[in-house]
């Protein structure tokens, strides 16, 4: 297995201890030190700590929402790799990095930001142009 299959395997069980709102999986999948997180619409959480609580507090949730990710990508450079993926969250696309370290031989994340996506609409009819400049 190459360490971008690694990697998207670690991406993948990320994504699946949210799925399952498994949050023993989701505490072994984070680093223990140098992490930071920002959930979409939340300020930035620095320590293992704020970010288990955050975690623990999504996935026990009544109102938990349902995440899929798609179209994955990942960057490796020596013991850091990135995947770059979008998140589907209620119907709305968010982009996504999740960043980990090898870790005593895993890959352990190091950080995680989600953001929604501006989506440009074109109009399908433009205004009429204006016969004046001005």
């Amino acid at each position: 297995m190459t360490d971008a299959d690694a990697i998207l395997a670690a991406n993948a069980a990320y994504y699946r201890a949210f799925a399952t709102g498994d949050f023993a999986a989701m505490s072994r999948i984070w680093a223990i030190d140098g992490v930071s997180c920002v959930h979409p619409g939340w300020p930035a959480l620095i320590g293992r700590a704020p970010i288990l609580e955050s975690y623990r507090s999504i996935l026990h949730s009544a109102n938990r929402v349902r995440i899929a990710q798609r179209d994955e990508t990942a960057i490796v450079a020596g013991e850091e790799g990135r995947v770059l993926c979008v998140e589907i969250v209620e119907g709305a696309a968010l982009a996504a990095t999740n960043w980990y370290r090898r870790v005593e031989g895993a890959w352990r994340m190091i950080h995680h930001q989600a953001s929604p996506i501006a989506v440009l609409v074109e109009d399908p009819e433009p205004p009429p142009r204006s016969p004046t400049l001005n």
